[in-house]
């Protein structure tokens, strides 16, 4: 088992109310499945995403890596945890602007002390990106952009990678391609793959597929 999450509560407090967003979901993944977690806007999916991060703390239940307990690590051990055993990909692509694609693909293997050239270069040349190299992510299109942040990503070679919309900043046709290259790379890494999409024909392709509602999944 890579990912066990069991009975996780969220709730946000504001000023004049406090909203439950997750009221005792429940998820668990084997190594090298890929599962899409749908539900409409609102419903928690990108909560429960961050909440696996470790990007955010829940209120009650726990949630596993492994063997490893990491809804009740520290902030500095779950930094640790997201440098190399989780991996993730956002709607947003949260490039270093000031440096090279090569140098962002390989920013968080340097960081985790895992680069490897090889790999690296491997990366590149699945995602399309050897031509590109040298350039800024200014210079990119949108999903080359997101190709970048892929093979960021899985760099380090993440037990778990964690996607929050990765196509929803993208036409119909780049999105499909670049999703299509993210399943290849995560079936040929064996690394498990949770993606929060809002497309049904998205999640056909996947394993398996979980619904968001009413702060459960089913």
């Amino acid at each position: 088992m890579v990912l066990r999450v069991q009975g996780v509560q969220k709730a946000y407090r504001t000023a004049g109310e406090t909203v439950l967003v997750l009221c005792g979901a429940d998820l668990s993944m084997t190594s090298g499945e890929s599962v899409a977690l749908t539900g409409e806007s609102g419903s928690g999916k990108s909560t429960l995403l961050h909440l696996i991060a470790g990007l955010d703390r829940l209120d009650a239940g726990e949630i596993w890596l492994e063997d490893s307990l990491i809804s009740a690590m520290s902030d500095r051990q779950l930094a640790g945890i997201r440098q190399g055993r989780i991996g993730l990909v956002f709607q947003q692509f949260n490039l270093v602007p000031s440096l090279t694609v090569e140098d962002n693909l390989a920013f968080q293997a340097r960081i985790a002390d895992r680069f490897d050239a090889a790999w690296q270069d491997e990366l590149a040349s699945r995602l399309g990106l050897q031509t590109l190299l040298k350039r800024y992510p200014e210079q990119l299109s949108g999903g080359q952009q997101q190709r970048v942040a892929i093979g960021r990503a899985l760099a380090v070679r993440p037990k778990l990678l964690l996607a929050d919309e990765p196509t929803g900043n993208l036409d119909e046709a780049t999105g499909d391609s670049v999703f299509r290259l993210m399943l290849d790379l995560v079936r040929h890494t064996g690394c498990s793959l949770l993606m929060a999409t809002h497309s049904v024909r998205l999640a056909e392709a996947m394993d398996r597929r979980l619904h968001l509602r009413g702060g459960v999944l089913t």
